[in-house]
């Protein structure tokens, strides 16, 4: 354990906006944390935009970052850019850091570009890699509820989009999975209590 900062800066995942952050932001702050919730075009700007954002935030300080889906590997990929942003934590949520199957069965479809925008190549090969002594945690969830894997047609665990081995990293610092579908997991008190946990003592809560 050691002493970080309360600030923690969210970033929501493809598709989705500000708002959807808000639950979890709400329960890291009944933690005893400072969340800011950052907004970024996740189809037209892409990770880069979520970097961009996500660097002028931590130009105002230091924080640590959570992010889902999309919006952890935008925080990994700031940290690569930059390994020496004033970064505590990170915590990615359902984040495919393996890279994601259902991604890539959909790249497939005609006009799936669309879809992803500029995510797309990240999505596809996720960001398993990440400069040395950066402290990350993941939690992955394991209700099988999303169209996600239709595409993907998963034989593994997984939360409807991605499967918990997709969110598997031999850097990562720890890895815990609670009972949640992907979008379920912004809702889910186990997920915001172990992220607040991983951010504070630097592991989650595993069962003895």
């Amino acid at each position: 354990m050691r002493a970080g900062p309360d600030r923690v800066l969210l970033l929501h995942g493809l598709w989705m906006v500000g708002l959807t952050m808000q639950r979890y932001a709400r329960g890291l702050a009944r933690a005893g944390f400072q969340p800011e919730i950052l907004g970024y075009p996740s189809i037209a700007g892409g990770p880069d935009a979520a970097v961009e954002r996500l660097t002028r935030a931590l130009g105002r300080g230091p924080a640590h970052v959570v992010g889902h889906s999309l919006g952890g590997l935008s925080a990994l990929q700031a940290v690569c850019a930059t390994p020496s942003l004033p970064i505590g934590r990170i915590v990615c949520v359902g984040s495919p850091v393996g890279g994601s199957r259902a991604a890539q069965a959909m790249a497939r479809v005609p006009l799936s570009r669309f879809y992803f925008g500029r995510s797309a190549e990240i999505l596809h090969a996720g960001c398993a890699r990440w400069p040395a002594g950066v402290e990350v945690g993941m939690v992955a969830g394991s209700e099988p509820r999303g169209l996600g894997a239709l595409l993907a047609r998963f034989e593994d665990a997984h939360d409807g989009t991605v499967s918990v081995e997709e969110t598997r990293a031999p850097q990562l610092t720890d890895h815990i999975v609670v009972p949640a579908s992907h979008s379920g997991l912004l809702l889910s008190a186990d997920a915001i209590r172990q992220t607040a946990t991983f951010l504070r003592e630097g592991h989650f809560e595993h069962a003895r």
